[in-house]
């Protein structure tokens, strides 16, 4: 979050305006941005200043571009992607509010002061929605996707995002440094809903219309999907590695929990052998229990380096929420301690029926249950070890500070 004491009087905001070919429209938008001068002034900005990237354009955009008035043009001489047109001009803008807005007349310019009031009254990112309530053109496709992406970033971040691709923002110069970097293409804005929403930024969404463009759209469905896909969950595992590799992990180790559910009760019943699927199915059990627990305890213990970069408390829980009262990894010793002590005890076990001469038939389930036991165990006290020695190293530099410069 951005310390208001940190931030310069806000008088003009810069928006940016990527363009790649569209010289079918692009005076038009031109012209409503700058018509938003007279509400903007009411809204408390006093000055706009409108800057239009040409992304390595092959048709007349430029040369529109160039002859209209109060515009600043930034050239790209080839293209480097819808990203890259907005952080070129981020770094050509003036203004202590910096905000975009796409090209083609989809997003509605005459909504700006709105956006920029939302800052001013202490927002550091307002966000144009186009799925909180107002009139949408969003292709079905489409509008099926955001919901998608909505849920899975509200997921992974805690936190309530509703539009994570909207091309309509408004937000502070300082909000930069918490969200940068950003990609070049058109996963950006995916990227910064995600950055946003981890950086704890007070985030507005404010609802607004949202028309379909003329003509063919640049994004691909199934490609940008996946990128969009990729990015959001990579840059989510740059802040809370346990809510993606914990949640999977806890996942596997139920599905195996079940399948060993099935073969105890099937071994009560009197099965000694197993046919292919039952084969198949406790080699599923044993690869998804031991990677499970594996990938759960990874995540937890990512946290912690997690913590050590970004200089900031451990974040906890699947789902925004402690699971006991002190963090899961600090209970990993114990946990693994039981286990591999149960594990034992079946192996003893087991060697005490084979001396008896109890056939292997009847053995291999107390033999595969010990063998689980003892390594997912062994490497929960793993973990707890290496959890407690990144632990004393994220607080290490606090406790430095507080032990030279506190007064005793």
């Amino acid at each position: 979050m951005i310390n208001p004491a940190q931030v310069d009087e806000i008088t003009t905001l810069s928006l940016v305006i990527p363009a790649l070919n569209e010289e079918a429209g692009i005076t038009s938008i031109i012209d409503r941005v700058l018509a938003v001068q007279p509400a903007l002034s009411r809204a408390g900005v006093a000055g706009l200043e409108l800057i239009v990237v040409d992304d390595g354009s092959t048709d007349r955009t430029t040369e529109i571009v160039r002859s209209c008035t109060g515009v600043v043009l930034v050239q790209h001489s080839v293209n480097l992607g819808y990203g890259a047109a907005l952080k070129s001009g981020f770094r050509a803008a003036r203004g202590q509010i910096l905000g975009f807005l796409d090209a083609d007349g989809t997003y509605p310019p005459e909504y700006l002061p709105q956006l920029c009031a939302a800052i001013l009254e202490g927002a550091d990112v307002a966000v144009g929605s186009r799925r909180s309530g107002e009139y949408s053109e969003m292709p079905a496709v489409r509008r099926l996707g955001n919901f998608f992406w909505s849920n899975l970033l509200s997921l992974l971040a805690g936190r309530r995002v509703v539009d994570p691709a909207s091309g309509m923002r408004i937000f502070r110069r300082e909000a930069l440094e918490y969200i940068y970097p950003l990609p070049d293409g058109l996963n950006f804005t995916p990227v910064m809903s995600t950055r946003t929403a981890h950086e704890e930024l007070r985030v507005v969404e404010l609802p607004i219309p949202y028309k379909e463009r003329v003509g063919r759209s640049k994004l691909s469905v199934v490609r940008d999907g996946v990128r969009f896909l990729r990015t959001i969950l990579w840059t989510a595992l740059n802040y809370n590695p346990v809510r993606i590799l914990g949640s999977i992990g806890l996942g596997m180790f139920l599905i195996a929990a079940v399948i060993a559910g099935i073969l105890i009760v099937m071994r009560l019943a009197g099965v000694t052998t197993l046919g292919p699927w039952g084969v198949f199915g406790t080699f599923t059990a044993v690869v998804f229990g031991i990677a499970g627990i594996n990938l759960f305890a990874l995540g937890a213990t990512f946290n912690y380096l997690v913590s050590l970069f970004h200089k900031r408390p451990i974040r906890q829980g699947l789902l925004g929420r402690p699971l006991f009262k002190k963090p899961i990894e600090r209970h990993f010793w114990w946990i693994g301690l039981l286990m591999l002590s149960a594990g034992l005890i079946f192996g003893a076990v087991s060697l005490t029926l084979a001396l008896e001469a109890w056939p292997i038939e009847r053995l291999w389930l107390y033999l595969l249950a010990g063998t689980m036991l003892i390594l997912a165990g062994l490497q929960l006290v793993i973990f707890w070890l290496i959890a407690r020695v990144l632990q004393e190293l994220s607080q290490r530099e606090f406790q430095v500070q507080t032990e030279i410069f506190t007064n005793k």
